[in-house]
């Protein structure tokens, strides 16, 4: 690990419950609220790489408070503060180690679902669409290309698994009778909302936002019932699909920037199903990104940062 690469956070004081693919998550004194740590770890396909990406997550952090404030009128959000100068004294000891890549958020009850939206045929869902004529179980129009754009924005939601198992894809009624068909209902319509809006302005900032993945949250309102929030990280490059608008060709992949192109690393260095642990031979030692890779990926994640920003 370089000085300038967060892969563990370190606050001794404060009690770790979670520890993410990427993000640390710590109680702090004030019970309503959680603080959240983004490393600069990194991984694909659920695998943890062993080197992470220099600032990555000062650049997710800086890019979820924007769109956490951005959309914050279509459903709220669990952010409080990315501010440490506001957040409880015992966080403010450690702000070196925290300024510019944490967050104070609400307490929520997290929907065991993982809100997936598709503007346009890629990845899985091309993979899929090759195969059969579907995508996430759901018939489409014959003669689709690769990075067409669907007519318009499909809902299609997987299970959010217990960290280290994969997620998988499921049913509208399956996921119905997971949460309910009306929280299901509100979820799916509300994703839909902030995918459109999302892709509006990415679109008039030099960006194709092709998919995105939403995470929710329920919170008790005061009035003995819950209110739906938006909650975990939202629209970055680890959760998102993001494209140049400018040369944009369907029937071809797309240059990226996102952590596909990590993934086609990962995936040309060898990786397949049953060597998560490490390259065939070395398994047990783990992955560790080329450092061309590793730069590359940091000048990809800058520059969505940038353009959506300014």
């Amino acid at each position: 690990m370089t000085s300038t690469t967060l892969l563990e956070s370190r606050l001794p004081t404060l009690n770790l419950v979670s520890k993410g693919k990427v993000r640390d998550i710590y109680t702090t004194s004030d019970r309503s609220v959680l603080l959240f740590v983004a490393s600069d770890r990194i991984s694909a396909y659920d695998v943890i790489l062993k080197n992470g990406i220099p600032g990555k997550g000062k650049l997710l952090n800086k890019i979820s408070a924007f769109w956490f404030e951005k959309l914050k009128d279509i459903i709220p959000n669990h952010v409080v503060t990315t501010d440490v100068a506001f957040m409880p004294e015992e966080i403010k000891a450690y702000s070196d180690q925290l300024e510019g890549r944490s967050m104070l958020v609400k307490k929520a009850k997290v929907i065991p679902l993982e809100a997936i939206v598709r503007g346009y045929i890629t990845g899985s869902a091309w993979a899929e669409y090759k195969k059969s004529g579907t995508v996430h179980g759901m018939p489409m129009s014959s003669g689709l290309v690769e990075s067409q754009k669907f007519p318009e924005p499909i809902f299609t939601p997987s299970t959010k698994a217990p960290e280290g198992q994969h997620d998988e894809n499921i049913s509208h009624k399956q996921a119905e009778n997971l949460i309910g068909p009306e929280l299901y209902a509100e979820i799916s319509s509300t994703a839909i909302k902030l995918y459109t809006e999302a892709s509006y302005y990415a679109e008039s900032r030099g960006l194709i936002l092709a998919d995105t993945k939403f995470e929710f949250g329920l919170m008790e309102d005061g009035s003995g019932s819950r209110k739906l929030i938006l909650i975990d990280e939202l629209l970055t490059p680890d959760s998102s699909r993001y494209w140049p608008y400018d040369g944009y060709k369907p029937g071809v992949p797309q240059p990226s920037f996102d952590k596909q192109y990590v993934r086609d690393w990962l995936t040309s260095a060898g990786f397949k199903k049953g060597f998560e642990s490490g390259p065939p031979g070395k398994e047990g030692e783990g992955w560790i990104i080329d450092d061309a890779i590793v730069e590359g990926t940091k000048k990809r994640y800058q520059e969505a940062v940038e353009r959506l920003m300014g």
